[in-house]
C-alpha cells in the first residue's frame, strides 16, 4: 500500500490529472486529460487492458473467418 501512496503523491503533481473520491473519502477515481495525454503509450495500453477485461466472455471468431465474412459481405473473392 505504501507504493500506492508514493504513486498517487507522484501523480498529483501531474498537470491534467484528477483523482475524485468516492462517498467514504477514498480515492477512487481518476480523470485524465485526453487532449494531453491520449498519446501516452502506457495509457493506451491501460485503457486496451480495461476493454480486454470488460470483454471477458465474449463470443470470439478466428480472424480468417471474420475476413472470409467481410469479403463475402462487400462481394470480393479473395481470402487471407
Amino acid at each position: 500500500m505504501q507504493s500506492v501512496n508514493k504513486i498517487f503523491a507522484f501523480m498529483e503533481q501531474l498537470t491534467g490529472i484528477e483523482y475524485e473520491k468516492d462517498a467514504t473519502g477514498r480515492t477512487r477515481y481518476v480523470r485524465v486529460d485526453i487532449n494531453k495525454y491520449g498519446e501516452n503509450e502506457a495509457l493506451l495500453d491501460f485503457l486496451d487492458g480495461i476493454e480486454a477485461i470488460a470483454r471477458k466472455g465474449e463470443p470470439t471468431y478466428p480472424f480468417s473467418e471474420v475476413i472470409a465474412r467481410e469479403n463475402k459481405r462487400r462481394g470480393l473473392n479473395a481470402n487471407v
